[in-house]
């Protein structure tokens, strides 16, 4: 059992200090040499429980004791969390509720993301990523120069994917995913307040929208269902918002993670532009050696839990690392180097037990194509920077973890 605060690197977990948002695998790997489960303290001053190994990685997203009902834990102590962006308004979905009304939320989308409606999208998937390539070259061939991968590409490509199956109207994409690019910056200022504001006064009026004209999308049917009382309107809102980022943020940075992984492995990416059908293998590696959420979200204990040899006490916030337990040596051969034809595959990065990732049916079919097609569209694309001058500084670095800008030169 490891317990201590001594080492520098447990304390303030997730503050400047100690954590290299750019390549935080070294302190994952130091840490997860001295044990599976650590008592650290978070930048905000809290003491949380850190688990990094695999199997107890795995056991705690899978346990009900462990909740993710974050008013609950206000209501208890308000020093367990506090609130932040983008406020209560949007805080009531289902990452952030337990059985029975995450079940009951939970319910309410999957139908939109069945492998069944999944598969269905696999051509408007395909066209989208094809117009996007065609962009990416023209930009290459009138400029002559680098092309930033996220804002032509990987952004775009899940984002618009999630406002077709919500049924956001085409002309009000370009401001919401401005918004939601401000909410998830780093620096949450002034501007990130108005962001949330404006958020939640344009999902709102979507959801307005849709009971005057119906459609064939997810927020209509979260529309009917909140007619017979399945849902209030701050579950509405919460589950559209946790939706759009959900849906289209962590792809963003699967796609962009993958991107800069096989650059920097050409004989990996020259495996996957002799062989597309390699794609599906690339995206389970990339998940696992350098996925976009890095950690859990927000877990407490609601009695005492023993997770490995550590009892952890009741009414403490865990924080299950992914990407420590993804390269946990106990459970896979050589877990640092990137290999997109390894055996012993099965991670964490999509979760584990019933909040296991709604959407990563979608993510994968996303993730899959882009990176065949952009690979084998652009066999001869580089980086544009040195490795060391690009920044993983989207969102807050430590839940989410993905490049803000990646510039490529395409050379078709």
């Amino acid at each position: 059992m490891s317990t201590s605060l001594r080492d520098p690197a447990l304390d303030a977990w997730g503050g400047p200090d100690h954590y290299d948002r750019d390549d935080p695998f070294p302190l994952f790997d130091r840490v997860r040499t001295t044990g599976p489960v650590h008592q650290v303290r978070l930048t905000d001053g809290h003491t949380a429980w850190l688990v990094v190994g695999h199997a107890e990685a795995r056991a705690a997203l899978g346990d009900p004791r462990l909740s993710k009902d974050m008013h609950a834990a206000l209501a208890r102590s308000g020093e367990v969390v506090a609130e932040g962006l983008p406020g209560p308004a949007l805080a009531r979905h289902m990452l952030a509720v337990d059985p029975p009304d995450h079940s009951r939320l939970r319910r309410m989308a999957m139908p939109a993301f069945s492998r069944r409606r999944v598969d269905r999208l696999e051509e408007r998937i395909r066209r989208i990523v094809d117009d996007l390539l065609d962009g990416l070259a023209t930009h290459s061939a009138v400029d002559d120069g680098p092309v930033d991968l996220v804002a032509g590409y990987a952004f775009p490509l899940p984002f618009t994917v999630i406002c077709e199956l919500l049924g956001v109207p085409p002309d009000d994409r370009a401001d919401l995913g401005r918004w939601i690019r401000t909410l998830l910056a780093p620096d949450q200022g002034p501007e990130a307040v108005a962001a949330s504001e404006a958020v939640v006064g344009y999902l709102t009026a979507l959801l307005e929208l849709k009971r005057a004209a119906p459609g064939e999308d997810l927020v209509t049917d979260l529309v009917v269902a909140a007619r017979d009382g399945a849902l209030t309107q701050q579950e509405m809102l919460s589950t559209i918002f946790q939706l759009i980022i959900a849906g289209h943020d962590t792809t963003t940075s699967l796609i962009g993670n993958a991107t800069v992984a096989l650059l920097r492995h050409p004989e990996q990416r020259d495996a996957l532009v002799a062989d597309p059908g390699l794609a599906p293998r690339v995206v389970e590696e990339v998940m696992r050696w350098d996925a976009p959420v890095p950690h859990s979200t927000f877990r407490y204990t609601t009695e005492e839990v023993r997770i490995g040899d550590v009892v952890i006490p009741a009414y403490t916030q865990v924080v299950v690392s992914l990407a420590a337990a993804n390269r946990d040596p106990a459970r896979y051969r050589d877990p640092e180097r990137f290999d997109i034809h390894r055996d012993d595959g099965g991670h964490l990065a999509f979760g584990h037990g019933i909040h296991h990732c709604l959407g990563a049916p979608l993510a994968r079919l996303e993730g899959r194509i882009a990176l065949a097609a952009l690979h084998t569209r652009f066999p001869r694309m580089r980086l544009a920077v040195e490795p060391g001058e690009l920044r993983w500084g989207h969102g807050d670095g430590v839940v989410l973890r993905g490049l803000s800008e990646l510039p490529v030169a395409p050379h078709p």
